[in-house]
């Protein structure tokens, strides 16, 4: 018997090659090579293939927000632009133990009860259905109309997970996850770069094909990417990405890629006993008013596409131990927290070159914009000076490097927000971008605008007080609680 043929493919770009290498010759990544089983194409009988049938662009059926499968999850359909679209393929991607196959379960239970004559197909390669079934219990849905519209298969096998949505005609199809499916056409185990590519490619042959929306679970590798090939990727509709600190209760939803929707929106869910719950009032959902007026505290108004939140930006400064002094950030960015430490030391006389730094932004936020540069600044000068920021203060705006400060987008946004939640000064850079509006300030709100980096830590940082002599200072009273 011959030896089934292979090639070597990159995982990152897919490219093949006949013999491993160290280095990938198309996209320069290493190690990135992997054997997968080859099948040649099967030669037609005919002598030349049907023509396709081409329809005018004018002529084909325009989508509309009717084709779109309403999740009954309001913020992962915020996140994929209104819903399903009919025919799309999604891929959802987590850390273990995030809560990736929770939401899939929300996910078919608001299809299921939302979606008239259609209910949902959920095969899972991980899970039996009898452990389905415990999942669905903790989270109420066996006493719900989901329980019975909710249909589980155990299966692996690409072919036969398709014939079965064929026969059974579902309004979805949820996969958990595309590494544990195998196609028959190839040998290798499931998660190989081959298996991955010919499930994902017979998936969504199924989608376009019935109209009905496929969502893929996928894994992700230790450095936080996707599993599996970077064509798998490219081949679906949208990629969808499910952050947060496992251990904390916030869950973030992003979509990396989304070719019916915008890619800058976020949902916010927390996830309690009974699984992922929407947050009702995502804005001040990352603040902790007990450390609000701390030193090495700024709270920030940051833009999530069109949604305003309010993030806490904390900052620790503490003498160096040693030579090199150490620079440690979370939910930021360590090149941009070198830049500020450079531009508050040289413009601002805020001297951190001889401290260790620590950042951070609370509930396990990921901020990228340039507007956190100014917050970030603040809050290092405050833990530095160990003065607090004036209570009821927001601050927001981009840092140059001469100490200057830039306008931000959607500022009026920002703004309002601030107001709804209770605060009362707002710091903000005094150049106005091209598309700011000259409007009143919200009620109740006095924006202060600044210039120059100098300036928002002096009109940003409540002014020094007086430590009492040590024979003036009274003991911090002790509260002892007895039981009843």
């Amino acid at each position: 018997m011959a030896r089934p043929e292979s090639r070597y493919v990159c995982g990152t770009c897919g490219a093949t090659s006949l013999r491993w290498e160290g280095q990938c010759r198309s996209c320069g990544e290493w190690n990135t090579l992997a054997e997968t089983p080859f099948a040649a194409p099967a030669r037609s009988s005919g002598s030349r293939s049907a023509a396709a049938r081409p329809v005018a662009l004018s002529a084909a059926r325009p989508a509309s927000s009717r084709s779109r499968l309403a999740s009954g999850i309001g913020e992962l359909d915020r996140v994929l632009g209104g819903g399903l679209l009919a025919g799309s393929l999604v891929l959802i991607g987590g850390e273990p133990g995030i809560g990736k196959s929770t939401l899939m379960l929300a996910l078919a239970a608001g299809v299921a009860e939302t979606v008239a004559g259609g209910g949902v197909l959920y095969v899972s390669g991980e899970e039996s259905a009898d452990q389905l079934r415990l999942r669905a219990a903790r989270l109420g849905l066996l006493q719900r109309a989901a329980g019975e519209r909710i249909s589980t298969i155990a299966e692996t096998e690409t072919e036969v997970i398709v014939v079965t949505a064929e026969q059974l005609a579902p309004a979805l199809l949820i996969v958990d996850s595309v590494q544990t499916l195998t196609s028959a056409g190839l040998d290798g185990p499931a998660g190989t770069v081959g298996q991955v590519r010919a499930s994902a490619a017979l998936l969504q042959k199924y989608a376009k094909r019935s109209s009905v929306p496929v969502v893929l679970v996928g894994h992700v590798t230790k450095d936080g990417s996707l599993a599996g090939p970077k064509t798998l990727e490219h081949v679906v509709d949208a990629v969808v990405t499910l952050e947060g600190d496992r251990f904390a209760g916030l869950r973030l939803l992003r979509a990396a890629k989304n070719r019916f929707g915008s890619t800058q929106e976020v949902g916010v869910f927390k996830m309690t006993a009974e699984g992922l719950r929407e947050v009702p009032d995502p804005g001040s959902a990352f603040l902790q008013s007990a450390s609000l007026e701390a030193p090495g505290v700024c709270v920030a108004p940051t833009l999530e596409g069109t949604r305003p939140l309010l993030v806490e930006v904390q900052a620790l400064v503490a003498p160096a131990g040693q030579a090199n002094p150490r620079r440690t950030v979370a939910g930021l960015d360590g090149q941009r927290l070198a830049l500020l430490i450079a531009v508050l030391g040289r413009r601002a006389g805020i001297g951190l070159s001889s401290h260790d730094v620590y950042a951070s932004v609370v509930g396990g936020l990921t901020i990228e914009e340039p507007a956190i540069d100014l917050p970030l600044a603040v809050a290092l000068a405050s833990s530095l000076r160990d003065r607090p920021l004036v209570p009821g203060t927001v601050v927001c705006g981009e840092v140059g490097l001469t100490g200057e400060l830039r306008p931000v987008a959607g500022l009026d946004r920002r703004l309002r927000e601030a107001a709804r939640l209770g605060f009362r000064r707002a710091v903000v850079p005094a150049a106005r971008g091209r598309a700011a509006a000259d409007g009143e300030p919200p009620a109740g709100l006095q924006v202060v605008r600044v210039g120059s980096l100098r300036e928002a830590l002096a009109a940003s940082l409540a002014p020094p007080v007086a430590m009492p002599a040590a024979d003036e200072r009274q003991p911090l009273p002790v509260v002892v609680e007895t039981p009843t």
